[in-house]
Parts: structure tokens; sequence; C-alpha cells
């Protein structure tokens, strides 16, 4: 009992430090994703192993790089819905894998899998769109914004007008506020027959009142425009995925993310998405090992499995995350 008063105690803490909608976890929800572990559990685990032996297949074809185990849980991860964020920009999503173009940074190679929770078969074909900020906290296509700035800030100060949230922390459709054509550090891949697809980045950095995170969507029944950026879809998930505390003080040690000195990284344990999504029992932390299998200093690999409800269409708040385009 003095355990679980804590827990809430330190819950309510955690969620008092950061303002807006946070709205508690539904009971039914909560039981109905339990069952929804268990029961695709053995196959979350069958579908990382066979990604992890896959991986050390293509290893054994250059003797300098090592092999890794990266069984650290199988947990059916029914991710919960989140905010896309203010930075959403689906017009600067681009179907490609790597995502780096002039942007330096420590290289980071995220492996991605998809289950259907209904079937608990790996989703094959669906769109997977990636964004995270750059060393210095900046988005592309918003590299006029200042990260050291809260964003409601930034949107009053350019609007006069304060930001109003949406009962789930929805910002609504701030795309007008994007000041250039940059597309680094953005792209959308889909998944193959394995339920998997992977993006060669750059480890994120940080921003004002964040923990280090990178944004995701799900989309099935996708089509693309003529220039290669999505032209609809059904939004299956939104989501925020996590790093290990450590692992983020280690690479932010370094330069340049060791040039970002203007405003202190909020530790993970602190971050009001990691805390609202972890209190659902989701597992949002990547699971990762050093590239050469020495220091991660050099390079991130990085696996997920998200457990994806394929019968309903999400955003991630009440608006829309694919706003039409003029």
């Amino acid at each position: 009992m003095k355990f679980v008063l804590l827990a809430a105690l330190l819950l309510g803490a955690l969620t008092a430090a950061h303002p807006g909608p946070h709205p508690e976890p539904d009971p039914v929800h909560l039981a109905r994703r339990s069952a929804l572990v268990k029961k695709c559990s053995d196959s979350v685990g069958l579908m990382k192993r066979k990604r992890h032996a896959m991986r050390r297949q293509a290893d054994t074809d250059h003797a300098e790089v090592p092999t890794y185990d990266f069984l650290k849980n199988d947990t059916c991860l029914l991710t919960p819905e989140t905010s896309t964020g203010p930075y959403v920009y689906p017009r600067s999503e681009v179907l490609r894998q790597n995502l780096v173009q002039d942007q330096p940074g420590v290289p980071f190679e995220l492996d991605i899998g998809l289950i259907d929770i209904h079937t608990c078969e790996p989703l094959t074909n669906a769109l997977v769109a990636i964004w995270h900020c750059n060393w210095q906290g900046k988005y592309s296509s918003f590299t006029g914004l200042d990260p050291d700035i809260s964003f409601p800030k930034q949107y009053q100060q350019a609007t006069g007008k304060k930001l109003e949230l949406t009962a789930s922390g929805g910002q609504g459709d701030v795309s007008f506020l994007a000041t250039d054509t940059t597309t680094w550090l953005r792209g959308m891949w889909p998944t193959d027959h394995h339920g998997v697809t992977r993006f060669n980045t750059v480890f994120p950095g940080f921003y004002t009142d964040r923990a280090i995170h990178v944004h995701m969507q799900v989309h099935t029944d996708w089509t693309l425009a003529s220039n290669d950026t999505i032209a609809a879809s059904r939004t299956v998930n939104t989501a925020q995925v996590f790093f290990p505390e450590q692992i983020s003080a280690q690479i932010m040690s370094v330069p340049p993310y060791s040039n970002h000195t203007q405003v202190p990284r909020k530790a993970l344990s602190l971050d009001g998405v990691y805390v609202t999504e972890s209190g659902t029992g989701a597992m949002t932390i990547v699971d990762t090992e050093p590239v050469d299998g020495k220091d991660y200093r050099n390079g991130v690999l990085g696996y997920i499995t998200l457990g994806v409800d394929t019968s309903a269409i999400h955003d991630g708040s009440t608006e829309s995350p694919n706003p039409k385009i003029s």
C-alpha cells in the first residue's frame, strides 16, 4: 500500500510539473492493454528474435562488425495515443530511409517492428513516418523558431494569442508557423514482409521542457503524392519513443550536442509525455546497443516494437495530424 501511494504521489507531482491536459488512464483501457500484452507477447518475442538473427547474419558479412544480443524485453507495446507535437509537418516527410542530409551528430540506426494487436501478426506494408530534432533542438521546416523558448511562448509571440490546447493535449494545425522548406531528420518508409522498417539518421538532441524523443506515425491504406510525400492514409497510431537516461547523458557529452548549453536537458523521468505514456503500462524506451559494440558515442543501433490497433483511426489528439494543404 505504501508503494502504491508513493507511486501515485510521484506521478501526481510529475504531472503537475507539466501544465496542460493529462488524462487519467482508463481502468477498462488498462485491462484491455494487459490482455493484449499477454495475447501477443510470444509473437513480439518471435519477431524480435528474427530481427536480431537477421542483424547478426548481416554482420557476418563484415568481419569488422561485432554481433549483439538485443533481447532485453518482449513486451507488446500497445502504444498509447500521444500528441503529434507542434512540429509535425507531413509535407516535409519524404519517402526515404536515410534522413541525415547535412546534419551532424552521432549516427543512429532505428529498427521499427509493427505488430497488429488483433491478429498478433507482423503488420506489413504500413507506412511509418518519423521526425525528430537536431543537436540544437531544431526541427526542419521550423528552423526559424528558437528551440530554447517554449512553443506556447513562440506561438503567442507570432500570433498575439495564447495557444489553446485540445482536451488530449494537441496543438491543432500550427503548420502556418513553418519558416522554411528544409526536410532533414524527417522521412517515411513502409514495413517489409517481416513487419519491419529501418531508418538511418543521427541521434536526436533536445529542446526546452522535453526529454530526448522521436515522433512516429503509422499509416495504412496509404498513397503518395507525385513528390513522394503522403497524399492520403488511415493514421492508425501516433507515438513518441524515448531513450535510456544514461545513454542520452553519454551522447549529450560530446560535440556537437555538448555545445547546446542554453537550456538544461529535461531528464526522462520528468518528461510529461513519457510519464503519461508509462502510466498506461506501455514500454516506450528504445532498446539500444553501440554499433561498434563498445562506445555509444561512435553510433547507436536501436530497436523498438509497436503494437498497433489497426481497427481505428488515430491522430494523437482531437485535431488531424495531416491537415489539408491549400
